[in-house]
């Protein structure tokens, strides 16, 4: 009995860290294509990506202003790449509750981002700065 016990607590402790592991890139693909999330970083609003088709993928920090780009899988990690900066920006992302974190891996620890929400609708840019 004390096995069988043990054995179940061992499971159950274990259980967690099959949690833990990071979305591939099928699951991730299967998760985001067609949806706009908007993310949070400390209770606060950060900014919102819309998936295309492709694995195209289009960004902004809330501010109207939108970068094109797309990802792709790397050791693991989801990379993206964006028009205005041949950097690839690398993330581990995680299945938690009914949405994402997403773990910055190019400086682990700095920056880890929350699903916030969901949307169905493409996200709104605005043209180029007009002026004078």
């Amino acid at each position: 009995m004390k096995q069988i016990l043990a054995l179940t607590l061992a499971t159950l402790l274990a259980a967690p860290a099959w949690a833990a592991e990071p979305m591939t890139a099928s699951e991730f693909e299967r998760y985001v294509t067609g949806k706009t999330l908007y993310f949070g970083l400390s209770g606060e609003a950060y900014g919102v990506e819309e998936y295309l088709p492709d694995r195209q993928v289009r960004w902004s920090f809330l501010d109207g202003k939108c970068k094109d780009g797309f990802w792709y899988e790397d050791a693991g990690q989801i990379c993206f790449v964006y028009e205005d900066n041949p950097e690839p920006q690398c993330w581990s992302f995680f299945k938690e509750g009914s949405g994402l974190r997403a773990v910055f891996e190019n400086d682990p620890g700095s920056t880890v981002l929350y699903e916030a929400e969901q949307d169905d609708e493409p996200m709104v840019c605005y043209g180029p700065d007009v002026g004078v």
